[in-house]
């Protein structure tokens, strides 16, 4: 890719930037054009032949639909078609074609496909229009009539019909036992048998989903869609409809949130996609922020945890079950139950993950899936085992520290959590600590202080980028990649810059774009590793071929340097040893007579080093709370986090992901859970009104800290791992730890309300299975 593609409206620093290091505090390239709206959405892009479309949903958890009524909603006035499963364009039918780059193993949904009903919200039918008013209008006039069946939404209810998982998707490691963790667990002197659970969530970015699909005369389909991956979206559609990838170019520049909601294409998609091949016009379709809810979510999970241990606190078992909800039409898994056997020193270990089939839609991976709830569950249990032995919680966990993850028996690629526990605990002051709940108090508050332990993977993938050093001394450097609000704009422009000596302010990373050479899905906290690699072995390989044509030119200052002689900085090419004799890039293009120079690097992990260590990423997270016993309030009023994530590369990126997610991880212990009504089997809450989220009030001091990590296994290149999951991993259980402190009472579920301090927590099931 030589050229800008206009559209994409890639920025660069503004002018002054400078050069850059990595590790420094560098602004958003990418913020102006958000706050001034420069910056372009989905829902923002506009054709002359623009339709509109508006869903209409299901109000039935299960059974068919026996007719739709669409004469009054037809009669509206500048409505082009009501679209339902019955008129709508053709599509394959076959599972595969419908199995996105994501997708659990299964039947996927399909939008309109049949008249069969799988979950209360299903989109039915599409109501297309020549404006958005009069398509919201018609469609609230579509009569659908159901024969309804019996349906189950209640995962507590349906324990019993639990089974393990009978397809996995890529990607996903079953968990594995070692030693004999009953056995252990049943010998062990001192034990803690609990049950915890986490309610369904459901992602909430500020950017609801849409698809603009605009069409050529020759039928090409340009779509712009809020999406995590813009190839991913193009290989849907084009397998979905029978389309060649020539056919349809998909492009997401500016993503306004998505937390993992964008994985897999929604169904607004789809139905844009059909509705411009049904009017042989542009369309759009944006969903409403109640539709928002009838997708795909955190899933609903049980765990049971057993930790047994001797009196000096010891380790002897560790035993952690889950069961959690999925979708009669796939096999949705997440790593819950694994953490629980990489996080501690032990020889006997028991892990066990099953789900159970409901009546509801795929449930799907939402910010650190399966740690932010198998992780609460275990920390929460640690906790637990602390107060039994009458230790100090952070002295247990130093007591079974490991450098060796249990169980794969392999060392970490690096591992500085017992420095995270060190300056997180000096900065919280946890020394001041009384061991004793209900022993701190401020007025009428009660004062609780609580921690736990995060982990996540440290991901790499696999990546295509092209870097273009430009005659005018502009470097362009492209790849599929997505920037979700994370920064990775920003990011790669700084490892770009850096890696060719460059100012911010001529380096552009362009991103967003389904052409660009293959990025993986932005997702998993893997972006940096992997298409962050990717950029600086482009570099590295541009660097390279500029210095072959210094070298060439007349009388040249580097006649017979190498690269490792010499330094990219300013501009120019210089000796090490003498920096004075150096050639600016841009007479080295002029030279040779060029207007670019383009170089290719295919990034792919160093596997057969990678597969002797386990790789992650950890943290220490360190909270206080203070609870108003008579009106069930708790305030989350410090929290600390310290992160060991490898080398970071933007400081001020960086630390903007860790304190988004302990916003969100307190939202999750406090606020945050959808509520069904089973007898409809619907989620009840599906607004901002109800649906409760953390709010500026709900938030107080955040303190981060990145510990220094240099991780050459997990990422060869840069030495750095993710930062965009672990910010929330263990944040609900440090909270939940603290309120405890504060009053002695132990909640055991997510979210904490009020009602469970005043009234106790929820109920979970007298006999689990086994």
């Amino acid at each position: 890719m030589t050229d800008l593609i206009p559209e994409l409206r890639a920025p660069s620093a503004p002018a002054g930037t400078g050069r850059v290091k990595s590790g420094m505090a560098v602004s958003r390239i990418d913020g102006r054009a958000k706050v001034t709206g420069e910056a372009q959405y989905a829902a923002e892009y506009f054709a002359p032949d623009l339709a509109y479309g508006v869903v209409v949903s299901g109000t039935v958890a299960k059974g068919r639909i026996t007719s739709i009524d669409t004469a009054e909603a037809l009669a509206v006035a500048g409505v082009l078609s009501v679209m339902t499963h019955e008129n709508r364009p053709k599509m394959r039918s076959f599972d595969l074609a419908w199995k996105d780059m994501t997708a659990p193993a299964g039947s996927p949904f399909r939008p309109l496909f049949s008249d069969e009903i799988f979950y209360s919200g299903q989109p039915v039918a599409l109501v297309l229009a020549e404006t958005f008013e009069s398509a919201r209008y018609a469609a609230t006039l579509v009569r659908v009539h159901y024969d309804v069946d019996a349906h189950e939404t209640n995962l507590l209810e349906s324990l019993d019909q639990a089974y393990e998982p009978r397809k996995m998707k890529a990607g996903f490691v079953p968990p594995s036992s070692i030693g004999d963790g009953k056995k252990a667990f049943e010998a062990a002197e001192v034990r803690v048998d609990s049950q915890y659970y986490n309610g369904v969530e459901h992602h909430n970015p500020m950017e609801m989903f849409a698809s603009t699909v605009i069409r050529a005369e020759n039928g090409h389909l340009t779509i712009y869609d809020k999406t995590q991956s813009s190839q991913n979206s193009r290989w849907y559609v084009s397998h979905g409809f029978g389309l060649s990838s020539d056919e349809v170019t998909v492009r997401n520049p500016y993503v306004g949130g998505a937390f993992g909601s964008g994985l897999r294409p929604q169904y607004q998609l789809p139905l844009a996609v059909m509705g411009a091949l049904q009017l042989e016009r542009s369309v759009r379709v944006v969903l409403t922020r109640q539709q928002m809810f009838s997708f795909g979510h955190r899933p609903e999970t049980w765990h049971r945890i057993r930790l047994g241990a001797a009196p000096d606190g010891t380790l002897k078992a560790i035993w952690h079950e889950a069961i959690q909800e999925t979708s009669r039409l796939e096999d949705y898994v997440e790593v819950i139950v694994n953490w629980s056997g990489q996080l501690y020193a032990c020889s006997d270990i028991k892990l066990g993950y099953q789900v159970v089939a409901n009546d509801r839609f795929t449930p799907l991976d939402m910010r650190a899936p399966g740690a932010a709830h198998g992780v609460h569950a275990m920390e929460v249990a640690m906790d637990e085992l602390a107060y039994e032995l009458k230790m100090d919680p952070l002295a247990l966990r130093l007591k079974n520290y490991t450098d060796v993850s249990p169980i794969e028996d392999k060392p970490f690629s690096s591992k500085e959590l017992r420095e995270c526990y060190r300056q997180g605990a000096e900065r919280f002051g946890w020394e001041k600590r009384p061991l004793e709940p209900r022993s701190m108090q401020d007025g009428d508050e009660l004062v609780g202080w609580g921690m736990a332990t995060g982990i996540w993977d440290a991901m790499v993938m696999v990546a295509r980028v092209s870097a273009v050093l430009h005659s005018n001394g502009r470097l362009v450097v492209s790849s599929a990649a997505t920037d979700i609000g994370t920064g990775t704009y920003t990011v790669m422009s700084m490892i770009a810059a850096e890696a060719m000596g460059l100012p911010m302010e001529l380096v552009t990373f362009q991103l967003g774009d389904s052409t660009l050479p293959m990025a993986p899905i932005e997702g998993g906290s893997s972006h940096v590793t992997t298409v962050g690699s990717g950029v600086f072995g482009a570099c590295e390989k541009l660097k390279k071929s500029v210095l072959k044509m210094a070298t060439k030119m007349t009388d040249s200052p580097l006649a017979k340097a190498r690269l490792r002689d010499v330094e990219f900085g300013d501009g120019a090419i210089f000796l090490k040893t003498d920096p004075s004799r150096r050639v600016e890039l841009t007479q080295v293009l002029a030279n040779a007579g060029v207007d670019q120079v383009e170089e290719k690097y295919f990034m792919t992990p160093q596997m057969l080093k990678q597969r002797k260590y386990a790789r992650a990423v950890h943290s220490a997270v360190f909270c206080e709370v203070r609870v108003n016993e008579k009106l069930g309030m708790v305030r989350v009023t410090r929290v600390v986090s310290a992160i060991a994530a490898g080398r970071i590369i933007s400081a001020k990126t960086a630390a903007s992901q860790i304190s988004g997610a302990v916003v969100w991880g307190i939202s999750q212990a406090l606020h945050e859970e959808t509520h069904t009504d089973h007898k409809y089997g619907r989620f009840m809450n599906h607004n901002f009104a109800e649906y409760h989220v953390a709010a500026n009030a709900d938030i107080h001091d955040i303190d981060v800290i990145f510990v220094e990590e240099d991780d050459r296994i997990v990422s060869k290149q840069l030495g750095a791992k993710g930062v965009g999951e672990i910010g929330i991993v263990g944040v609900a259980a440090a909270v939940s730890n603290a309120i405890f402190h504060a009053t002695g009472t132990r909640l055991r579920t997510t979210p904490m309300t009020p009602a469970k301090l005043l009234l106790g927590d929820r109920e979970l099931p007298v006999q689990p299975p086994v």
